[in-house]
């Protein structure tokens, strides 16, 4: 497997392409230099092709260092951007769990309120059918607004009682304030009857020696 076969990304096969090109250019100053060497051409001789040989490489080499540095900056851009990437999906992870542990707190209290057992269902209340016959104008409504006029009737219908039993109540106090006046009455005639009695005797005993 090549390096070729391995990079894909097109900045960095620029760059793997630019060190090929300096490669080559460096074996053909080599070559270049054999070449000489071997034919016994002197320095001055090869001094203009070196020349040209190392400007060509040279310009490779800036080629190369260009792309590079081209390569590197989007390797940092790319870094960067994922980073910022995995910030934001790191952020919605937790916003996404935040939801879900919000959405399970939710469910629990709708099964709590589903589950709760509420004094109204406990209430004597009179059957559907009665009041629809007391107050047929409730026949087309909801579930909810019936239950709600049976409660409200049967407050209305506590509340009169209530009302009736404070007005006994004050009459049953009333009675009670008046058989205790008639009895503190009665008693003090009982004294009042006594003490005469006390009173007669010696008359009715000095009636009885002379007759």
């Amino acid at each position: 497997m090549t390096a070729d076969t391995i990079v894909t990304d097109p900045q960095l096969r620029s760059v793997l392409a630019a060190a090929s090109l300096a490669r080559e250019q460096c074996l053909s100053i080599l070559a270049l230099l054999e070449k000489h060497y071997t034919a016994g051409s002197t320095p001055a001789e090869l001094q203009p092709d070196l020349a040209k040989q190392q400007k060509a490489l040279l310009a490779q080499v800036a080629q190369m260092r260009y792309q590079n540095r081209t390569a590197l900056l989007a390797v940092r851009a790319t870094k960067q951007a994922t980073a910022d990437a995995r910030l934001e999906v790191d952020t919605l992870h937790l916003q996404l769990q935040n939801l879900y542990y919000e959405q399970r707190h939710l469910i629990g209290e709708i099964a709590l309120c589903e589950n709760y057992d509420h004094k109204y269902q406990s209430l004597p209340l009179i059957p559907v059918e009665q009041f629809l016959e007391q107050f047929p104008e409730h026949r087309e409504s909801s579930e909810h607004d019936l239950m709600v006029a049976r409660i409200e009737h049967e407050h209305v219908e506590r509340q009169a009682l209530e009302e009736k039993r404070q007005g006994l109540l004050k009459r049953k106090q009333g009675l009670i304030a008046e058989n205790n006046k008639r009895k503190e009455n009665l008693e003090n005639l009982d004294k009042d009857l006594e003490k005469f009695i006390d009173a007669a005797t010696p008359i009715m005993k000095t009636f009885e020696k002379e007759y």
